[in-house]
Parts: C-alpha cells; sequence; structure tokens
C-alpha cells in the first residue's frame, strides 16, 4: 500500500489549488477587477498578494523572506511526509498528510511563480468585516493539520 494516499492527496490538492487560483485570480480578471461579491457578506473574492505568513505576518516583501519562505515550507513537507512514513499510517492519516503537503506546495508555487501567495477567498459574517482574504492551499493545510491532531489518537488507540 505504501503512502499513496499521501501522495494522491497531495497532487489533488495542488492542483485544485492552482486550478482555482488560475479560474479566479486570471480567468475571472480578479487581479485587474480586485472584488468580486459571490454571496455576500459571507463569501466573496478579494485579490490579495500575500508575500508573509498568516494575514501577512513576516510579510515585509523582501526576496531574502520569499526564499525563507519557500525553504520553510519545503521543509515542513519533507518532515511531515517522513513523520507519516516513519509508522504505518491509517488511510485518514496519510490523507491529512497529503492536504498538507500540496496545500504547502500550492503556495510555493505561487512564491516562484509570483514571488507571493495569491489569495482571493474572503469571509465575513454577523456583521464583522473579515479584512483578510485566503486561498484553497490554506483551506487544504487546515484541514490536514486538523486531520494529523484528530486521527493520530485513534491511530495509537487502534494500535
Amino acid at each position: 500500500m505504501g503512502m499513496r494516499w499521501m501522495f494522491w492527496a497531495a497532487l489533488a490538492s495542488l492542483v485544485l489549488d492552482q486550478a482555482s487560483k488560475y479560474l479566479v485570480v486570471h480567468w475571472m480578471q480578479l487581479w485587474r477587477v480586485r472584488s468580486i461579491d459571490v454571496f455576500p457578506p459571507l463569501l466573496n473574492f478579494r485579490y490579495g498578494e500575500n508575500t508573509g505568513i498568516n494575514f501577512g505576518l513576516f510579510g515585509d516583501g523582501s526576496d531574502i523572506m520569499r526564499w525563507i519562505l519557500i525553504g520553510v515550507s519545503l521543509v515542513i513537507c519533507v518532515a511531515v511526509a517522513i513523520w507519516i512514513r516513519g509508522w504505518h499510517p491509517s488511510r485518514w492519516m496519510q490523507l491529512s498528510a497529503g492536504l498538507v503537503i500540496g496545500g504547502a506546495l500550492g503556495n510555493v508555487v505561487d512564491r516562484l511563480l509570483y514571488g507571493y501567495v495569491l489569495d482571493f477567498l474572503n469571509m465575513s459574517c454577523c456583521g464583522i468585516r473579515n479584512p483578510f482574504s485566503f486561498n484553497v492551499a490554506d483551506i487544504f493545510i487546515f484541514a490536514g493539520a486538523a486531520g494529523l491532531i484528530f486521527f493520530e489518537n485513534r491511530d495509537k488507540k487502534a494500535a
């Protein structure tokens, strides 16, 4: 069985992330119009160029920071893959690891192509306006990290 579930989850999340960015940012020309209301206020497309990590932290825009963030992302991908390979994880753990890896690689591709991560999803609710945008890769990273936490304990109990 190997690590095929991790590989396919990583590939699928990378492809879906890049396809969503191409569709919304380039094909729908969000880069030009800057804002598209999809289902306001819950879901809107807002163009963003994130040179940092979450919420623009460490986003000074320098080229050295770009390469540091690329390196950190790649180290995390390798570390997750090695950690998962170190034992015989369930299919759910492999899928979760693949989501983290694929999402991280999606953002690495952006940093390599553009020098920043393309963000376009914006969600607000209940009279609170969220000024931040995120992307599909961020969703995969979050879901994968949550899965690694949730399913890791289940695997240990099953062993």
